[in-house]
């Protein structure tokens, strides 16, 4: 880890307002701000502060979370990372007040079925997974994925 235990949170590299909260339109957005977060941790030596594993695992979940916002929560309200002790901290909001849930891959007539293995990827790569109702509406899943 870096020196700081906590990154700042990312924020929109391209936009005027340099306090407006970044928030991913693609799940190619939300793996890129991931590895800018790990990255803006490394040591002196320009080693990463965690092996390639640990980050593709974070950059998975990532994905898989803003992908399950767009596709299921009708879009991302919120994105927010940070490194924190030994793990990486990633909080995304949608507009859903539906909890996910793990689908079986096949129906009851026994056809495979596309999707549904999103979540079940989050919950078992994720140490700490919680999901919040918003007060102003939809809800917050926020994981932690170790970065060792």
């Amino acid at each position: 880890m870096c020196e700081r235990d906590t990154t700042e949170p990312v924020v929109d590299q391209g936009g005027t307002d340099p306090n407006r909260r970044y928030r991913p339109y693609r799940p190619a957005d939300a793996r890129s701000a991931v590895e800018r977060a790990v990255t803006a941790c490394r040591g002196g030596d320009g080693h990463a502060s965690c092996d390639a594993g640990a980050l593709s695992d974070a950059v998975l979940v990532a994905s898989e979370l803003t992908t399950n916002a767009i596709v299921h929560g009708g879009g991302i309200t919120d994105f927010r990372i940070d490194v924190v002790g030994p793990g990486l901290r990633l909080s995304v909001c949608d507009r859903s007040h539906d909890l996910p849930v793990a689908v079986p891959p096949t129906d009851d007539r026994g056809h495979r079925r596309p999707g549904g293995r999103g979540w079940p990827i989050v919950c078992r790569l994720a140490r700490e997974v919680r999901v919040a109702d918003l007060p102003s509406g939809g809800k917050c899943i926020t994981v932690v994925v170790p970065l060792f």
